[in-house]
């Protein structure tokens, strides 16, 4: 199903109130679209790197026949409350959060490539189901990272510039990078941004196809896989810019790359720390080994897998909640086994994917499977979460003072049942089974 254009538009009142407009008007009928079963947890936004504004995340979330979705964005969370405006207008579940590198300086896998592809020692988190009265602590715990490396992404800017100019590329400026982020708004660059930028001006100059192409392989990538030439030398590509970036990423970018500092990457017991203080779930990203990128941006490499059981008992110690994976990502081996680390550690499990292009789709057929199934019950779970330490932390999932009797497993089955209870369009109602939420144990 198309998006309508109107769901990017430049504000987010704008974008509301085209979404409103489209539902009154049954406009392209979302809601014909029968729903699966598939959540997912980790869909980017506008306000790091995508295609979709928070609005029309929600709506090809819904058109993709999602019953809820999360947004979790690279060094900002000013998408949480549209989305979970744009989420209740459409009628589906949602859940935010934010992603965060940090440094394991001073852990026991110090100094090892842990889950980034760019910088050993460093790694992604993620805060997920952070309640709504916490989202501003949040934006301004998450300020001062942007701004530090928004000092670095100036500097990358101009030194990926001059080696575009030194190839007869024209030059491109941070003006030009931040005109394509909603930085403005407490959104965040990326690298991603750096590179969508670049590869404007190298449609602009050149327009798409084997030229464009040919040129990037001769003067910036080298030699591209047979895919990506593919996708390069077709002129009438709806997701060119997303493919040259994905190029351009593998092989341009190390050339300009700048290790983060530690004032952009803090201490990773700090980040969990404050995480787990606002009664959001702290929660490490595993990546595992990669033999095929499924955006095409990162390179067969070897990360935590080797050391897995190691990783496992210092993200304990350092009182991490969960860990989060993407299924489609990963062999069922590697998932077993993080699953079986998560029962004996006593993790909760979240999943999502990280949709970053036009070229990936929402969905998440992996989950559906039996082995996977545990997977959507942890999504009500985590919705339920959110909206119940809305009204008292100690409605929290990890809550010491929770009144839900069990283990963190058994709760996560009761806060499954009231979250999918929660009527989408009226998820504040959830505080009435605040005063009885032991009676859902």
């Amino acid at each position: 199903m198309s998006l309508p254009a109107d769901l990017n538009a430049s504000t987010r009142q704008e974008r509301l109130r085209a979404l409103r407009g489209h539902l009154e008007a049954n406009t392209d009928s979302i809601h014909e679209v029968p729903f699966t079963d598939e959540v997912n947890n980790h869909v980017h936004t506008t306000y790091s790197f995508s295609p979709y504004s928070p609005t029309a995340a929600a709506w090809m979330a819904r058109s993709a026949g999602l019953r809820a979705v999360g947004s979790v964005d690279h060094d900002a969370i000013a998408a949480a409350p549209e989305t979970l405006e744009a989420c209740r207008m459409i009628g589906i579940g949602a859940t935010v959060g934010c992603e965060v590198r940090v440094s394991f300086t001073g852990t026991a896998v110090e100094g090892r490539s842990i889950n980034n592809p760019d910088s050993p020692n460093l790694a992604y988190i993620v805060f997920h189901g952070v309640p709504a009265t916490r989202i501003d602590d949040v934006d301004r715990f998450l300020a001062p990272i942007r701004a530090r490396r928004n000092e670095r992404n100036a500097r990358q800017t101009r030194a990926m510039s001059d080696l575009l100019g030194a190839a007869g590329a024209p030059p491109v400026s941070f003006a030009d990078v931040t005109a394509g982020s909603f930085a403005s708004e407490g959104g965040g660059i990326t690298e991603r941004h750096l590179l969508y930028a670049a590869s404007l001006a190298l449609m602009d100059w050149l327009r798409p196809g084997i030229k464009l192409r040919r040129f990037a392989e001769e003067k910036l990538t080298g030699e591209l896989s047979d895919r990506l030439r593919e996708h390069l030398d077709d002129a009438l590509n709806p997701h060119y810019v997303y493919d040259l970036l994905g190029a351009l990423k593998v092989s341009f970018l190390p050339r300009f790359f700048e290790q983060p500092s530690q004032g952009e990457c803090i201490p990773v017991a700090d980040a969990v720390d404050f995480a787990n203080s606002l009664e959001a779930i702290s929660a490490y990203a595993y990546l595992g080994d990669v033999a095929d990128s499924p955006t095409g941006d990162k390179k067969a490499a070897s990360f935590e897998d080797a050391y897995l059981d190691e990783l496992f008992v210092e993200l304990e110690r350092l009182g991490f909640r969960a860990v989060t994976y993407m299924p489609p990502r990963n062999t069922l081996a590697q998932l077993r086994r993080v699953q079986e680390l998560c029962r004996s550690h006593g993790l909760m499990e979240i999943s999502g994917v990280d949709i970053n292009s036009s070229r990936q789709a929402f969905t998440c057929e992996e989950i559906l499977r039996p082995e996977f199934r545990h997977l959507i019950d942890a999504t009500w779970a985590l919705i339920a979460h959110e909206r119940l330490a809305t009204v008292s932390r100690d409605y929290s999932l990890f809550a010491e003072a929770n009144p839900v009797p069990g283990d963190l497993y058994a709760r996560i089955d009761t806060y499954a049942r009231i979250g999918r209870a929660i009527d989408p369009h009226h998820p504040e109602a959830v505080v009435s089974a605040a005063s009885g939420i032991a009676s859902f144990g």
